[in-house]
């Protein structure tokens, strides 16, 4: 039941991909266990603020790009729990040589596996099955007036939505576009 990384090209964003033990009664899947060195690697030694759960019912639709504004950044990570997802980080960190850069992938319950976003980072998704939901464990509380963001459909970032977006929040469809460096 040990955990995989898999690295992406944005330093400190990295997929785990679980194996679950199956038999003839289920599935068990370990999804956190801080010992665990991929859990250490991913992880390391932040705390787990809060944890969240959300579902989405509509096909297309897109929640994101959150972050937290430093001094309030906090690290995410999520996982599926039912249905499809096309999950997406983007590194918003100034300093970074990924600045702008977004990674995708999809995350689902049957996968197993999870997406660790760093501090700094936007994040987002499209649901790509009906009645989706998430689960999130933050590294930091949740401050409402650090709370932002950036435009699902910024030409800059040109994120690949697999979909067309149909159902949009209107906090979301007001988001800014990326600062320029």
């Amino acid at each position: 039941m040990a955990v995989e990384l898999l690295h992406t090209p944005i330093q400190g964003l990295v997929e785990l991909i679980g194996a679950p033990f199956a038999d003839h009664r289920g599935a068990f899947l370990n999804g956190f266990r801080r010992q665990e060195s991929a859990w250490i690697q991913a992880w390391g030694d932040r705390d787990i603020a809060q944890v969240n759960l959300s579902r989405t019912e509509t096909v297309g639709a897109v929640r994101g790009l959150h972050f937290q504004a430093a001094p309030h950044g906090e690290a995410k990570l999520v996982r599926c729990l039912r249905g499809r997802v096309w999950d997406v980080a983007v590194d918003l960190r100034a300093d970074s040589p990924s600045y702008g850069q977004w990674y995708g992938t999809e995350l689902a319950a049957e996968s197993a596996n999870a997406l660790m976003i760093p501090e700094g980072c936007a994040h987002g998704f499209q649901v790509l099955e009906s009645a989706s939901e998430l689960l999130y464990l933050h590294s930091g509380a949740w401050v409402p007036e650090a709370e932002t963001g950036v435009r699902w459909d910024d030409p800059v970032l040109a994120v690949a939505w697999p979909l067309p977006v149909i159902d949009l929040s209107a906090r979301d469809s007001l988001l800014p576009y990326l600062p320029s460096r």
